[in-house]
């Protein structure tokens, strides 16, 4: 099934407003969502949906909520998410970072007791937009899903970092990945379409290897990326976004699929000529793509470059949800009180 970007906003919107979200969160959730499906990511995109139904009806997700400042120390700021959307608090993290680094040179803003964040790299891309660089980490609590290396049972989330660095004269460098071999999202979306997931990605409940995405549900776990060094870098995710945000490292004890995120913002232009950072940057990004491919129709890419072209081509042709995921959103549909014929009118003619 295909879909416009904007029949799949408004399905989502309108969900979340049957919810109980005002409009304007309903909106934003909405479009951080599809925006996620274009760019290529949909373990992050509309397949969110029943999800976050479910957690609005369970309470782990609030609507309507406006973070709290824990604390403010000129360029450091921990705000309390009250357990809001992760979309309406990231961008409010993000723009309070961005307007502390352009004052102080450099901030750092904690963000905990969030809900799921979604697409990581929204972030970093929000920030390179306003010309500031950023790193960002973010765990979950209640969320394990890996296993450390050289074990085989769950302890920890998976643990995503992201970084954007803004390019002169052409769009930012933005890298953003999980600490483990596949996102649990992503299997989802396997398991959803019939897929099979890459060899050495995940165990089974006994430890052994598999590439079966519902053995991951059945008390699998997923392996950290590059064995002891994604393991390690996990482990560091982890740290930084619970201790220092005040929200706590990985808990079974905790219930309620909290996350938390850390932040540093940088105004390059504090540490050097912001032309010539300007200029810096973009010749290296031009020597690093004119390495001479391995395959004479291939080229070098930067990070960021294939989720550009991939939302061209949707833009162009259209989303695609394979039917499993629909029938899952049109379901959180009827739990808060959508008929099926307003499910309809979002299928493309």
């Amino acid at each position: 099934m295909k879909f416009t970007p904007e029949r799949l906003q408004g399905a989502a919107s309108a969900i979340f407003t049957a919810a109980g979200c005002d409009r304007d969160e309903s909106d934003l959730v909405a479009r951080y969502l599809v925006k996620a499906n274009l760019v290529g990511h949909d373990s992050h995109g509309i397949i969110r949906v029943p999800q976050y139904v479910q957690q609005l009806a369970e309470g782990r997700i609030r609507a309507n909520q406006s973070p709290t400042v824990v604390s403010d120390a000129g360029a450091t700021v921990i705000l309390d998410a009250n357990l809001g959307f992760g979309q309406v608090m990231g961008e409010q993290a993000v723009d309070r970072g961005v307007r502390k680094a352009r004052q102080h040179g450099v901030a750092l803003v904690g963000l905990r007791n969030v809900a799921h964040l979604g697409r990581l790299g929204d972030w970093a891309e929000r920030a390179a937009e306003a010309g500031v660089i950023s790193l960002h980490f973010v765990n979950i609590l209640d969320g394990a899903w890996v296993a450390p290396f050289g074990g085989r049972e769950r302890r920890l989330s998976t643990n995503p970092l992201a970084c954007g660095i803004p390019v002169a004269g052409g769009p930012p460098i933005v890298v953003d990945f999980a600490t483990c071999m596949v996102a649990e999202g992503k299997i989802r979306v396997a398991r959803n379409k019939g897929l099979q997931l890459p060899e050495g990605s995940i165990l089974d409940r006994d430890g052994r290897p598999s590439t079966d995405p519902n053995d991951v549900y059945d008390g699998g776990a997923i392996l950290p990326i590059a064995g002891h060094k994604g393991h390690a870098l996990a482990i560091m995710v982890d740290l930084l976004a619970g201790t220092l945000t005040g929200g706590g490292s990985a808990n079974p004890e905790i219930v309620g699929n909290r996350s938390n995120m850390l932040s540093l913002f940088v105004d390059p232009a504090v540490f050097a000529d912001a032309q010539a950072v300007a200029a810096e940057t973009r010749r290296f990004v031009d020597y690093i793509k004119s390495a001479a491919p391995v395959e004479a129709c291939g080229e070098v890419l930067m990070p960021g470059e294939i989720e550009r072209r991939t939302m061209a081509a949707r833009l162009a042709e259209g989303i695609e949800i394979d039917q499993a995921s629909w029938d899952q959103i049109v379901a959180a549909a009827g739990t808060v009180g959508l008929e099926p014929e307003d499910c309809a009118q979002w299928i493309d003619d």
